[in-house]
């Protein structure tokens, strides 16, 4: 069982622990036999139907009703722990869901919010955030895929999009392309693509070390009515930001869950395990690592859960709480998973084991939504926005 003392700390509510506790027990029974690793497509098309089908989605995708409203980060970070703690690949069909559709959901028309929200959040539709490029990742504002006006009813796009999560089985797309209206980061714009749209393909699936559907799209002439445009033209940038704003801490909230099943995996095999005569959990360097494992967790789980009150208090932006989340997140919990894998020796490396999978599952989650190197570029122009020329205690030197 998974530590859930952390959900006594004041970040949360009574209705958060209601929550982690039903997820908890759902995704223990119905999550495992819904996973077939050598059916990645399948696996997530029955996750997704099976959390739209438990309710689970209506975190993920609020409004899906039509009613107004707005993403509870602390409620997504749980969902993302507990589903990662089971199963990666469940994290990701959760999230997924929400990152394909948080733009709809924070700046969509009302039109768009009737046509697609409510088949995502029900589970029977599939959601994919297409952002990324094959020169264009991290930095946002060098997205390249062009958006022409075709007869002031119609928007042409053009170009390629890659590293697309649900590539290849997503029945929609957010797609941002520039559109122009202003340079650089001013010129881009949002729009929903059907999957079935003429001149939309996939070129290629591809294939990562904790496989689930990624994919490179193509975009030859792919016709979009206006009406599919996210917010106004040239809104592209501040929706991106806005998505990944709310997205980004619950990167960190699924490698959390990554690390505390990796430590309890760890705790099993230390009880269990002799050595020497001995448990090897009555070796002091195991104890020792066991300390550090648990201690990381710990100190995680507080910059995630800070970062995601942070948001639900009400605070416009949490670009330095969540950067500093999921860098520390991730990173601990890669430090985590690899001491587990220490700890079980040769076993640890062997297929089928769930520490090996743990090792491969945690290393992407260190680079998608801005990698650790990103995320301290991030923090440390957050610090020093307005101190230019100010000393120590705000006074000019």
């Amino acid at each position: 069982m998974p530590d859930r003392s952390f959900l006594g700390w004041p970040f949360f509510e009574e209705r958060h622990r209601v929550f982690a506790e039903a997820l908890t027990a759902w995704a223990r029974e119905t999550v495992p036999p819904l996973i077939d690793h050598a059916d990645v497509d399948g696996s997530c098309r029955r996750l997704v139907a099976a959390l739209g089908e438990g309710g689970w989605l209506e975190a993920a995708v609020p409004g899906a009703d039509g009613a107004e409203a707005r993403h509870d980060v602390r409620t997504l970070c749980l969902a993302r722990e507990i589903l990662a703690y089971e199963s990666g690949l469940a994290d990701f069909a959760f999230a997924m869901q929400g990152l394909g559709s948080a733009p709809i959901v924070l700046f969509g028309s009302p039109e768009l919010r009737a046509r697609y929200l409510p088949a995502v959040g029900e589970g029977t539709r599939i959601a994919a955030f297409a952002l990324s490029e094959p020169d264009a990742g991290s930095d946002v504002a060098a997205i390249a895929m062009a958006g022409t006006p075709d007869a002031g009813t119609h928007m042409r796009l053009d170009g390629v999009k890659t590293w697309i999560s649900n590539g290849g089985i997503a029945d929609q797309y957010v797609v941002f392309v520039r559109t122009g209206e202003a340079p650089g980061a001013r010129g881009l714009s949002a729009f929903v693509v059907d999957a079935d749209t003429p001149g939309l393909s996939v070129e290629e699936r591809i294939e990562v070390v904790a496989p689930h559907p990624l994919a490179t799209l193509r975009f030859d002439n792919c016709r979009v009515p206006i009406e599919r445009r996210i917010g106004a033209g040239g809104e592209g940038f501040k929706i991106a930001i806005a998505t990944l704003d709310v997205f980004r801490s619950t990167v960190g909230a699924a490698a959390l869950g990554l690390a505390r099943r990796a430590l309890d995996e760890a705790l099993h095999h230390a009880s269990t395990r002799q050595l020497f005569g001995a448990p090897l959990g009555d070796l002091q360097l195991t104890q020792a690592g066991l300390a550090d494992m648990a201690t990381a967790i710990d100190a995680a789980a507080l910059l995630v859960y800070r970062a995601a009150w942070t948001k639900d208090a009400g605070a416009a932006r949490v670009t330095r709480e969540a950067a500093m989340a999921k860098m520390h997140a991730t990173e601990s919990a890669q430090a985590v998973i690899d001491r587990a894998v220490q700890i079980f020796g040769g076993l640890g490396v062997k297929k089928g084991v769930k520490v090996e999978e743990l090792y491969r599952e945690i290393r992407a989650l260190r680079i998608y939504e801005g990698a650790t190197e990103v995320q301290k570029v991030v923090i440390a122009r957050d610090l020093l926005k307005g101190v230019a020329g100010a000393g120590p205690g705000g006074g000019a030197q």
